[in-house]
């Protein structure tokens, strides 16, 4: 039997204190440990940016971390960006600028766009590609997603 280890971490919002085995993912610990399945699994090599969280408020690939590594963090999931009766402003801007396509991919993308929106400039349609080039969408092209980011970034305007 593996030895367990006592983590602790604030998931949009919510306290959870769990016992889990040292090699358990993140993302794992997510979707299994506390219910929260939104965010996708790909790749589990951190490539196609499908289990993208916001850990300490920036994005990271929950498949590349470890549970145990999160130990006092704050963690921010597609949970915590709204609901189904009232999406969040980067899920409204998705879905007015048909930035969904299977769906797969777009919890990775919201929270990646979360953080690109806080500590991004995301002044030019290249910057705003660059920005996404960790995300990998396989359904079709990006030029939806991207005019949802641009109208994002022009309600924020320029970063102090």
């Amino acid at each position: 039997m593996t030895a367990r280890t006592d983590i602790h971490v604030v998931v949009n919002g919510v306290a959870y204190r769990r016992a889990v085995e040292p090699r358990m993912l993140l993302s794992d610990f997510l979707r299994h440990e506390i219910g929260l399945t939104g965010t996708h699994v790909g790749c589990e090599h951190g490539v196609c940016g499908a289990c993208t969280i916001l850990l300490d408020g920036r994005s990271a690939r929950s498949c590349l971390l470890l549970a145990v590594q999160a130990e006092g963090a704050e963690i921010a999931t597609i949970e915590g960006q709204g609901t189904q009766t009232q999406l969040g402003r980067i899920q409204t801007a998705f879905r007015d600028h048909h930035g969904l396509q299977c769906g797969f991919c777009t919890p990775g993308f919201i929270m990646a766009i979360a953080d690109m929106l806080a500590h991004h400039p995301l002044e030019s349609d290249a910057q705003i590609r660059d920005a996404l080039s960790g995300n990998i969408c396989r359904c079709t092209g990006y030029q939806h997603i991207v005019n949802a980011v641009r109208e994002l970034a022009n309600e924020r305007g320029p970063l102090p």
